[in-house]
């Protein structure tokens, strides 16, 4: 009962030294645990640790799906971290796709900087929820949903999304299917789709199987 008692007193005393703290800048030199990156000596923690120069420049947009992601996460951007925020610019060509795809861990907010994109999510009713965005629009995904975008317009297009959480971990759809060792016959069992497409598919991503 006293070690019961004395658990729960010490999660309490954590969590207050947690709330009394102005930040936790990521020590990637630490030991990560599930609950994040370690602190950083508060003596070693410099401006620098709260500046991020990595989304300046346009992502390569040569990539089969013709995007360029540049991410601001807790893991390159130490900073962010215990913070619960994170920053993505999506570059896209004519054409360009962001997959269907979900973050298990965040809701995204996208702001369309220039261009024209279809933007989308899927309820875990089985509803769409699709939109065109213009400049200037704003959509939100929320947290573990299916959603993607595209460029539909006759120009490059750029965005920016921001995210709940500085790791907001993310699983894309076609990846997942189709760029590893899951075999082809239990993909053509569990989605209908025919076996000559899931190979044309594995060797496009690299998959194998």
């Amino acid at each position: 009962m006293i070690s019961r008692v004395f658990f729960v007193f010490s999660l309490i005393l954590s969590g207050s030294y947690a709330a009394m703290q102005d930040f936790c800048v990521a020590d990637y030199a630490a030991p990560q645990s599930p609950a994040g990156y370690a602190c950083k000596d508060p003596a070693k923690v410099t401006v620098d640790d709260f500046v991020f120069s990595g989304l300046r420049v346009a992502g390569n947009i040569s990539s089969i799906n013709k995007i360029g992601l540049s991410a601001a996460f807790a893991v390159n951007f130490p900073g962010l971290n215990g913070l619960g925020v994170a920053l993505v610019r999506a570059d896209f060509a004519v054409g360009g796709v962001v997959p269907i795809h979900s973050h298990r861990d965040a809701t995204e907010l996208v702001i369309l900087v220039e261009g024209t994109v279809v933007a989308g999510f899927v309820a875990s009713n089985n509803k769409p929820y699709v939109k065109t965005l213009n400049k200037g629009d704003t959509m939100v995904f929320p947290q573990g949903l299916f959603h993607f975008l595209v460029n539909v317009g006759d120009a490059p297009a750029l965005a920016y999304a921001s995210f709940s959480s500085a790791n907001p971990g993310v699983q894309t759809l076609e990846t997942a299917l189709f760029q590893n060792n899951f075999p082809t016959e239990i993909i053509a069992k569990s989605t209908l789709l025919d076996t000559v497409q899931i190979q044309k598919l594995k060797r496009l991503l690299g998959g194998t199987n």
